[in-house]
């Protein structure tokens, strides 16, 4: 809340038209911006694996709530291939829009399992909806205002908190390495995705935006990995 308060003072950012054409144009097998279209995949494969794990394995889930924010997550993650390769066809606010809705859905429902792994369950599950519902609206208020501060808090402040709460708090689970590798490889994204000109200009094999789709979408997998492998630290100790 405080963090939203303080961009409040913020000037409004927007979003530039410029920003769209990527530096990855070219068509291939008649589909265009082809590399960053088929670079969603590892999304789609990761949500659909993950929603597999969720509805067949109810005993590695403590509480039903945390069982629906790991589904919500998968299920954004399935959904962000597809808003993200309808964006890339054909790349304006419009698709972007479609975009980035999915992608609040999986940051929001993270961030929800890692308060509810580091603070407590209850603020976890009486934070989730709320979190989910914040993320969506400030893709709705960018779309409606062109304002894009909001939704760069969405985006950038829960890995930071995320990242004080495995650095100052006690775990409930085992698993903290995926949870910091998922990070390191967003993190490895976000520059890949900044450099997009520079990465495609070394030979114009391949573009820093497709290459921050792949780095992002092995963030995914290290979090299918956290889910899988993680134990009650609890259950730890009596072994």
């Amino acid at each position: 809340m405080a963090a939203a308060a303080v961009m409040l003072f913020v000037p409004p950012i927007t979003h530039a038209p410029a920003s769209h054409p990527f530096a990855d144009q070219r068509r291939m097998l008649g589909i265009p911006n082809l590399l960053d279209v088929i670079s969603n995949l590892p999304f789609a494969v990761v949500g659909v694996l993950g929603l597999l794990f969720v509805g067949r394995r109810k005993e590695a889930f403590t509480g039903s709530w945390e069982r629906a924010a790991f589904a919500v997550m998968f299920a954004g993650m399935g959904l962000t291939a597809l808003g993200s390769t309808c964006y890339h066809l054909a790349p304006d606010n419009a698709t972007l829009f479609w975009d980035r809705v999915p992608m609040t859905i999986v940051f929001m429902s993270l961030f929800a399992i890692v308060i509810g792994d580091r603070i407590g369950w209850d603020a976890g599950r009486r934070l989730l909806l709320p979190l989910l519902a914040a993320g969506i609206a400030s893709v709705v208020y960018w779309r409606w205002t062109g304002d894009l501060r909001f939704y760069g808090l969405v985006q950038y402040f829960p890995m930071l908190a995320i990242l004080l709460m495995v650095l100052l708090r006690p775990r409930m689970y085992t698993g903290t390495v995926w949870l910091a590798g998922a990070m390191c490889w967003y993190a490895l994204a976000k520059i890949f995705e900044m450099l997009d000109a520079q990465i495609f200009a070394l030979g114009q094999v391949v573009s820093g935006h497709t290459l921050k789709h792949l780095a992002a979408g092995a963030a995914s997998w290290w979090l299918l990995r956290m889910m899988k492998v993680r134990r009650a630290v609890e259950f730890v100790a009596s072994d």
